[in-house]
């Protein structure tokens, strides 16, 4: 059982290790600044552009669709007021044209609280540490083989922790396509008829930030847990 408890105990550390280097390095990168994106799809920035071209060129085709369809009011066709139309196209060609700046606004400013999350002041935590203290904790309450229950234990948190870091990492993602496709979102927006689409994409742009900051919160929740338990493991 000696060495049957030592080669465990080694597979327990391994793990703990890959879950120190998974935090620092996820926690680090995700957040509100689109250059981990773009490092790693440098091609969303070049891509930007059509996308930019293609929001302006929906809006003039709506433009002039809604004023063609107003020759046919007589014969009962529903149309926009052309007053009201070409307000509503101009500015949003505007919105849609400066789509990026308006974007790099919301997102320093739901940045702000993700970086006073991850700078604030918490115990020094080393997952590796977490393996010993609860041999300790099992070889108290328990008899035989506490390597092996630990192993489990440990997997079992790390499991969960690397699902919660892949979950922020796909919120992420998404804010990056949201991001980048924003200007056709802001196309939607100069039609009634379309309106509710660019209604739909800023709860959708707004959630994903709130969702991103909740995110690290619980990320830094979890850390300082595990650091608090490592100072007191028999405390409760």
């Amino acid at each position: 059982m000696g060495i049957l408890d030592g080669i465990v105990s080694w597979l327990a550390e391994q793990v703990m290790n890959v879950l120190d280097m998974i935090t620092t390095s996820v926690l680090g990168a995700l957040g509100c600044d689109m250059a981990t994106f773009i490092r790693y799809f440098p091609a969303a920035e070049t891509l930007y552009k059509i996308f930019v071209a293609l929001g302006i060129g929906i809006i003039l085709l709506n433009w002039v669709w809604q004023l063609f369809k107003n020759f046919g009011l007589a014969a009962g066709i529903e149309a926009e007021d052309p007053v009201k139309l070409s307000i509503r196209s101009v500015l949003f060609i505007v919105l849609a044209y400066y789509a990026d700046q308006i974007v790099d606004t919301v997102l320093k400013i739901g940045g702000t609280p993700y970086n006073w999350i991850l700078t604030s002041e918490l115990p020094p935590i080393s997952f590796a540490n977490f393996n010993s203290v609860i041999m300790v904790i099992l070889g108290i309450c328990a008899n035989g083989s506490v390597a092996v229950i630990a192993l489990i234990l440990l997997l079992v948190l790390a499991w969960n922790y690397i699902k919660l870091l892949f979950e922020a990492a796909e919120r992420y993602i998404l804010l990056g396509v949201l991001v980048y496709t924003a200007p056709v979102a802001f196309a939607m927006g100069a039609s009634q008829t379309t309106s509710n689409i660019f209604k739909s994409w800023c709860r959708m742009f707004g959630g994903q930030v709130f969702l991103l900051i909740m995110n690290a919160w619980c990320l830094r929740l979890f850390t300082s847990m595990v650091g608090n338990f490592i100072a007191n493991p028999l405390s409760l």
